[in-house]
């Protein structure tokens, strides 16, 4: 189920919260309840789908509760759990992928299983590793299997994070108050719903067609139609991704729960460790707690720091999907960051505004391989963005060239879109900050009406959001 959809914003989540509050007397049966109400929504998409989820939720709880009560074997039963759950998640991502270069390497006829992936595996999978990670070191305990069920299940954060910790979570979960409504909470979990909503629908979604014409026929544009698809995708995946997690943190604080902030103005960084704080942020947390810092992270001099930076970024790229693009986009991350280490020993440092373009154009450029179909896909798209292209047009040909098979979005639409969208970035004001301050006045709610209103009467078109991909 989408939360861009009529189902979710109309039914699903309106009884859900319903279900809950109704239920709140009795903690036990509003914890089922929302346990109960996120299956149905992960199912929604596909019910055979629903006994995987709920066997590795069972399996993980089992985990859990060996390495609560203790053992000599702690170690490895740590192994075995993380092990199987990088397993499920090989199997149904990376199965097509393995055979595939298995079959380029040996010339041999392999057949391609084509597993479908289910929806969310990433992230649910993740969650679930760090919480095993986090009983193993003492941080974490859960002794009721409905409440570890919630927690890996609810529906906000199921399909796309944030991916989160067991310890900020299950306090919140276990509060009495927080099963009764409290109207504030309601006010600005729809207020930062509403932002999300207008983000995606008003911003991303009329992005998606120069985006698609760009990047599906690089060799055949010009220059100046390259710089826009690569543009525009910037500004999409952001207001996309970004816009899901407005509207996840918005239900979810509708339930009185707070998830963890997953964006902070990821575009106003002025190098690339500084993004990776503000871009993903519980991926970026769940890398360096549980993979940069178990391989040793700075601790053991330049060489081997480095060694862990490219491990890391090269697994976070991975774990994006199942592509060699996405594995070329995490080592130029990792090749950044570790640039960013070697000049800040130079003890220079860039002037604020040159330090800002140069990272944002190489974010922007590093998006042609996460978003093109293949490496040399990739390699073409930087070739016409360096003037390797004998097409020429003005800007607003390059656009109408662009829409030309999307006869209901207009070069202008596009064109303010674009410049909507850049403006937006550059503000200091993010929907983080407006949601701390959040204050129920006439103005903000008329403001919230209007971004509803309008987002909704958008929704004949129903996209998924681009992180259910990966």
């Amino acid at each position: 189920m989408l939360f861009n959809s009529y189902e979710y914003l109309f039914y699903f989540l309106p009884l859900s919260l319903a279900a809950f509050f109704l239920l709140g007397r009795r903690a036990r049966w509003a914890v089922a309840a929302l346990v109960v109400a996120s299956l149905v929504f992960y199912s929604w998409w596909n019910p055979k789908y629903l006994p995987l989820i709920l066997a590795s939720i069972s399996f993980n709880f089992a985990v859990g509760q060996l390495l609560r009560r203790g053992s000599g074997h702690a170690q490895a039963v740590l192994a075995c759990g993380i092990g199987a759950n990088l397993l499920l998640l090989g199997v149904f991502k990376y199965a097509d992928f393995v055979v595939r270069n298995a079959t380029d390497l040996s010339g041999l006829p392999l057949a391609l299983p084509h597993i479908v992936l289910p929806l969310g595996i990433s992230f649910f999978t993740f969650t679930q590793i760090a919480y095993l990670v986090d009983v193993h070191r003492g941080k974490a305990k859960e002794p009721s299997f409905v409440n570890y069920a919630l927690f890996v299940s609810f529906f906000p954060h199921l399909l796309a994070g944030p991916i989160l910790h067991h310890s900020e979570m299950m306090p919140q979960f276990a509060s009495p108050s927080n099963k009764r409504p409290q109207p504030f909470h309601l006010a600005a979990g729809l207020f930062l719903l509403a932002i999300g909503l207008v983000k995606k629908v008003c911003i991303a979604d009329p992005l998606a067609p120069v985006v698609a014409s760009g990047f599906d026929h690089p060799e055949s544009i010009s220059v100046l139609a390259a710089w826009l698809a690569v543009l525009a995708y910037t500004l999409q995946i952001y207001f996309d991704f970004s816009g899901y997690t407005d509207m996840a943190l918005g239900a979810a604080r509708m339930f009185n729960i707070q998830m963890p902030v997953n964006f902070d103005s990821p575009y106003h960084s002025t190098d690339i460790r500084e993004f990776w704080r503000r871009w993903h942020i519980t991926l970026s947390r769940f890398l360096r707690e549980y993979l940069y810092i178990p391989l040793g992270g700075n601790r053991h001099g330049l060489v081997r720091t480095a060694a862990n930076v490219m491990a890391t970024f090269l697994l976070g790229g991975l774990w994006h999907g199942a592509a060699w693009t996405f594995v070329a986009w995490g080592a130029l991350h990792g090749f950044g960051l570790l640039c960013v280490r070697v000049w800040e020993r130079t003890g220079r440092r860039l002037p604020r505004v040159l330090a800002w373009a140069t990272t944002f154009v190489f974010v922007m450029l590093t998006w042609v391989f996460f978003r093109a179909s293949s490496l040399d896909a990739a390699w073409m798209m930087l070739r016409t963005l360096a003037g390797g292209s004998a097409v020429a047009e003005p800007w607003r040909g390059a656009l109408q060239r662009a829409l030309a098979s999307d006869t209901q979005t207009s070069p202008m639409l596009v064109g303010a879109t674009l410049v909507v969208g850049l403006v937006v970035i550059t503000l200091r004001r993010n929907s983080n900050v407006m949601a701390l301050d959040f204050r129920p006045t006439w103005p903000r709610g008329a403001l919230v009406a209007i971004g509803l209103v309008w987002s909704v009467l958008q929704l004949g078109k129903v996209t998924p959001f681009l992180y259910f991909n990966f």
